[in-house]
């Protein structure tokens, strides 16, 4: 098991503990927002369950019917838990609306803040570390799943501030106003990541500025005679494609314009876990 399928199994365990913990808490102690956390932890393990398998088959070779890899099936398995949290939030403010309209008493504040304060606890270590691989081998998959869980550890304090200040007034309308909060917050969650997920299953081009840093890096590695036109990057997964055109003088050799186009490629690997470059030679007008 490589190190993607390791920390999306961790997360799977860590989503499955705090769910149980935060479904019985929340029945206990009849919150409608710990109940909420805990569909939205349920949510979480569907997501890091689908991450998982994602990540499992991007790891897989190219193929003759997937030249260019398996990635995408990370952006699939991102768009598909964006979807996940849109339909837990929905969830959420429709029982939060219920108990607006018909308040219920909340006992046991103290297993109720424990719970949530325990949850904030893994879940900022775990979406850390999630973090942490994501970025190292520029996943997607992964990053959604830690985008989830660092959204819960803040619905995790807030929920914790509502329960406090309904243990300090007695007001038990904070529970489902947190709630909807919470609802709000995993909204948002859900468009930024079905957006950024979504975008390279329709081969839309890398950000305007990382594209800049990109064309800005391959003209600091050219030679004073040569330029670039044409510069294209869109992404698989965790495969960055790039391809552009290499202007090159008329009466440099076949050779030397291949030492160009081999120094490219070097440097630019250096800076990408995983690229695939596709670099075309012309002669410069004269």
């Amino acid at each position: 098991m490589d190190k993607k399928a390791r920390i999306a199994a961790i997360s799977i365990f860590s989503n499955s503990l705090l769910t149980l913990l935060k479904l019985i808490v929340g029945l206990l102690s009849g919150s409608v927002s710990i109940l909420s956390e805990a569909i939205h932890s349920a949510m979480d393990l569907l997501a890091s369950v689908i991450a998982f398998i994602a990540v499992r088959i991007s790891a897989k070779e190219p193929d003759i019917k997937h030249p260019y890899g398996h990635g995408k099936y990370e952006n699939i398995s991102g768009v598909l838990e964006g979807l996940l949290i849109f339909i837990a939030a929905i969830w959420i403010i429709y029982e939060a609306i219920h108990k607006l309209i018909k308040p219920e008493e909340i006992s046991s504040f103290g297993l109720a803040m424990g719970v949530m304060l325990f949850s904030a606890v893994i879940n900022f270590f775990v979406s850390r570390q999630l973090y942490k691989v994501a970025k190292e081998t520029n996943s997607i998959a992964l990053e959604a799943d830690a985008l989830h869980l660092k959204t819960d550890v803040y619905t995790s304090l807030g929920v914790s501030l509502g329960i406090l200040l309904i243990w300090l007034t007695g007001i038990t309308i904070f529970d489902p106003i947190f709630a909807i909060a919470v609802a709000l917050l995993i909204i948002k969650e859900a468009y930024q990541l079905i957006q950024k997920a979504f975008n390279p299953l329709i081969d839309a081009g890398i950000d305007s500025m990382e594209y800049n840093k990109l064309n800005a890096f391959i003209k600091s590695e050219l030679p004073p005679e040569t330029c670039i036109i044409n510069l294209r990057s869109r992404q698989n997964g965790s495969l960055y494609i790039i391809d552009f055109v290499l202007k090159v003088p008329p009466q440099m050799s076949v050779r030397d314009a291949h030492n160009i186009c081999d120094k490219l490629e070097l440097s630019l690997r250096k800076i990408y876990i995983e690229v695939d470059i596709n670099i075309h030679v012309e002669p410069k007008n004269e």
